[in-house]
């Protein structure tokens, strides 16, 4: 089984008007997917680590066990850098539909 991306992010918190993220929970992978203790991150921790070659992807609580989500990039939109897991152009990041804490 091919290892999912060095990080897992699980929960999000978006500014007030839910155009950025403000923090995410993320959790180190294992070689063997074992999802590891989370820790919160900044949205600027997130962008450094993706342009520094980590990869990233969305996980998700499934009847107790962690099942991955989709790949975590960097969008540019008029020199802006957003976090998303789709290519959209849009002025905002997006992780799907992660629980907010």
């Amino acid at each position: 089984m091919a290892r999912w991306a060095d990080y897992g992010i699980s929960e999000v918190r978006y500014n007030s008007n839910r155009t950025h993220i403000e923090k995410v929970k993320v959790h180190t992978i294992g070689n063997d997917n074992t999802v590891g203790s989370a820790s919160e991150w900044s949205r600027a921790q997130v962008i450094t680590n993706i342009k520094n070659g980590k990869s990233f992807v969305t996980i998700l609580r499934n009847y107790g066990s962690w099942k991955k989500g989709q790949d975590v990039h960097i969008v540019t939109v008029n020199g802006v850098e957003y976090i998303r897991t789709d290519q959209n152009r849009r002025t905002a990041d997006n992780l799907e539909n992660l629980p907010e804490f």
